[in-house]
């Protein structure tokens, strides 16, 4: 009976789920929803392939989300704090056609895919663009966590 308990006890060990997320220490993921209906004029450039807008409307993620238009109606949306530092003065990026630049240490991201361009090579973790689920049918464009 004792070698049954002590095998049991070792399987629920080995078999417990260690959770190694590497979650973002400088970025919260705020709950909020957001629909876009893409007839109208502030967000028609998602209606071409490649085109991306930035929303910066109070709630809608920690500085605002960029989203962009990745081809055959899917579409990827990103906060638009720099991932690698707390929010500040400088954190909220500017849009650049389909990359998104923090004026703080001048960090370039891909919007396709939310990744730093131009990591530093100095062995520190950096992060890469947080993303938000999107949804899209009859023109609405959801956005949300």
């Amino acid at each position: 009976m004792a070698r049954i308990c002590s095998l049991f006890l070792m399987v629920m060990m080995v078999s417990c789920d260690t959770d190694n997320t590497n979650r973002n220490p400088y970025l919260q993921e705020i709950g909020f929803r957001f629909e876009m209906n893409l007839n109208l004029p502030l967000y028609s450039p998602l209606t071409n392939t490649g085109n991306a807008v930035y929303v910066g409307s109070q709630g809608i993620g920690t500085a605002g989300i960029f989203v962009i238009n990745s081809g055959f109606n899917q579409f990827r949306a990103f906060e638009a704090s720099c991932p690698n530092h707390a929010p500040n003065d400088c954190s909220t990026m500017k849009l650049n056609g389909q990359t998104a630049t923090c004026s703080c240490e001048d960090y370039e991201y891909i919007l396709f895919t939310g990744q730093l361009l131009n990591r530093p090579d100095d062995g520190k973790r950096y992060y890469d663009m947080l993303e938000y689920r999107t949804s899209f049918g009859g023109n609405i464009l959801s956005v949300y966590n």
